[in-house]
């Protein structure tokens, strides 16, 4: 037995040992870390760190369970592993003997692995937290009081009315005007019947100091969001011309950390509990927020290092005050004010649309043909799926099949393309496909004739709602009964889950073409004032960032000496918003519905057969 036992230490040992030289290699690859054979006062925690939930309490507790002192911790956002700094060559052997293969740390009391280090990485200090705050973006902490924190959420409890569960991640309820998600706005013509509660009062003389440089001292719309740990809100913008700056927002039983980004910007912010966030400014007009959904927060230290934190029950208690006319901030090509002419416009003057669409679509295709085809090569894997989903020798249509990627998928249907765009054509036909140029508005083919469809990336291009909806009834018309189409259009939202689209990803790729972000204000700005001005003005939404609006320009550059730029013309989709569109076809039905890297995708069956184009 004696045997057994001393068996079982030295391969207990060996394990250790390899786990241990595994661990050593990831770091050195990530931040060149090398590892020291005789003792320093640099240790490296190999197998446990901030993205498996260590917290620097725990890591500390164990270190002085050991007898040895340690002088820093530096832990890495996303690292499973992290670093100490001990007061002595002394102190830094009593921690590595007392805890290497001995300690249990973090949340699943993992077996920790030491090592000592020549140095710490260099990428230790560099985070979200070590950059300075959006302008106009001020956090005050222990705004209330725990009484006063008890009595804001009885005033709201109180009022008789439960929360609406028909948010994703959250529970709201709206004082004074409804805000309106999807649109981050108000109808103003439409008042509530609870005002901002008066248990609220007390908050404003507070605010006085600030006050007399806001355009508001009292708020008119409350918004309270009620957050269980893992829930969070998507990256946004309130409208401006919905509401006065500033917007403040109180938090109220647990703290949070909230993301602020504009364009590759980021800068993360704790939200104490019963603390005052006042975003003014460029931080309400310019920069995103939001809340990533998840149940542990990385926060920074007194000391400087992170560490993480457990989300509880939050409660957040949003105060705006209605704005009574235009917005002038001083950002243009984000201010809905001052693009105001585009969604209303757009979806009554049918003229405007066309001419739009001939100019920065269809015009913009025929130039960059070649171009636009060299990057678009390979099928998408659940557009392909659907059509190998297809019976041999089905008929099947690609509605706006642009450079035909598509019509080969499946060799045993037989697969039809047609689209606007001459150049793009062209391309379909020397690789001998069956293609033929038309309007997705008004397709020749005989009505129930096609046993699918696809249109993928295509009525995003329309610049109205009535177009987008003529393009999918044509589609219902062309489809036999039982039929069934697929349609993806560009996302509003690029991120899901706190996942970049493919979109997003390729920001590096961008980056090194792109100048100082003001340079590049600037040259959007220049293409703001070089367009022709026969019909009405959009934003020039920037490559590979989030989109601010629904309606954009979007850059095109080309390859060329020249380098020249066009701009296409898009309407990103809001969510649920493309499952409207298809509920207005009555001959359809909706059999599905995703999101798939960036875009939100449908697939419809057609359930009646659809009189003829009228």
């Amino acid at each position: 037995m004696h045997v057994e036992q001393q068996q079982q230490t030295v391969n207990n040992a060996k394990k250790a040992d390899k786990k241990r030289r595994r661990c050593l290699a990831i770091i050195k690859s990530d931040c060149d870390v090398s590892p020291s054979d005789t003792p320093t006062v640099y240790l490296a925690i190999l197998n446990v760190g901030l993205s498996n939930g260590l917290t620097e309490e725990s890591l500390l507790e164990a270190a002085a369970q050991t007898g040895g002192s340690v002088s820093e911790v530096a832990m890495l956002t996303g690292k499973s592993y992290c670093f100490l700094v001990c007061c002595s060559l002394e102190d830094s052997q009593l921690v590595y003997t007392g805890m290497h293969n001995v300690s249990t740390i973090g949340q699943q009391g993992a077996v920790a692995y030491l090592s000592y280090v020549k140095a710490l990485p260099t990428l230790a200090g560099k985070s979200e937290w070590n950059k300075p705050l959006p302008s106009g973006l001020i956090v005050l902490p222990d705004f209330v009081s725990d009484a006063e924190e008890a009595t804001l959420l009885r005033s709201i409890a109180e009022d008789g009315r439960s929360y609406e569960g028909t948010l994703k991640h959250r529970h709201v309820k709206h004082f004074g005007y409804e805000f309106l998600y999807g649109s981050n706005n108000v109808d103003p013509t439409k008042p509530l019947e609870q005002s901002v509660p008066t248990a609220c009062g007390f908050l404003w003389p507070r605010l006085e100091s600030f006050s007399s440089s806001w355009d508001w001292s009292t708020p008119d719309q409350l918004t309270v969001n009620e957050y269980e740990p893992g829930h969070g809100i998507p990256p946004h913008v309130d409208t401006h011309s919905a509401f006065l700056d500033p917007i403040l927002s109180l938090s109220l039983q647990s703290d949070v950390v909230m993301d602020f980004r504009r364009g590759e910007a980021q800068v993360q912010v704790k939200l104490p509990r019963r603390s005052l966030l006042i975003m003014s400014g460029e931080a309400r007009y310019d920069w995103t927020h939001g809340i990533k959904p998840k149940h542990i927060d990385v926060v920074p230290t007194a000391t400087g290092s992170l560490t993480t934190q457990v989300r509880n029950k939050r409660t957040s208690l949003t105060f705006r005050r209605l704005r009574r006319g235009n917005c002038n901030c001083s950002y243009p090509t984000l201010c809905d004010s001052q693009q105001s002419k585009v969604p209303q416009e757009l979806s009554t003057l049918a003229d405007q649309a066309v001419s739009l669409e001939q100019q920065n679509v269809h015009e913009v295709y025929d130039k960059i043909a070649n171009h636009f085809s060299e990057t678009r090569h390979s099928p998408w894997p659940l557009v392909a799926q659907f059509l190998d989903s297809f019976e041999p020798e089905s008929v099947v249509l690609d509605v706006g099949c642009g450079n035909g990627k598509y019509l080969g998928c499946n060799a045993h249907i037989l697969a039809i393309g047609c689209d606007r765009s001459q150049g793009l054509l062209a391309v379909g036909q020397q690789k001998g496909q069956n293609v033929f140029r038309c309007d997705c508005l008004s397709v020749p083919v005989r009505s129930s004739s096609i046993d699918g469809c696809i249109s993928i990336a295509v009525i995003h291009h329309l610049a109205s709602a009535d177009r987008r909806l003529s393009a999918l009834r044509e589609m219902a018309r062309v489809l036999r009964p039982g039929g069934r189409a697929l349609v993806y259009v560009w996302a509003k939202e690029q991120r899901r889950n706190d996942r970049k689209s493919a979109y997003l990803r390729q920001n590096k790729a961008v980056n090194k073409e792109r100048t100082t972000e003001q340079e590049q204000r600037q040259k959007q700005q220049h293409e703001l004032e070089q367009r022709p001005q026969d019909h009405v003005s959009l934003p020039v939404h920037t490559n590979r960032t989030e989109f601010q609006q629904q309606d954009v320009l979007v850059p095109w550059k080309t390859k060329d000496e020249q380098r020249t730029t066009f701009l296409r013309y898009y309407h990103v989709f809001e969510e649920n918003e493309l499952e409207k569109l298809v509920a207005q076809v009555p001959e359809v039905e909706l059999t599905k519905s995703y999101y798939d890297q960036g875009n939100h995708c449908v697939i419809f069956k057609k359930i009646a057969v659809c009189t003829a184009r009228p």
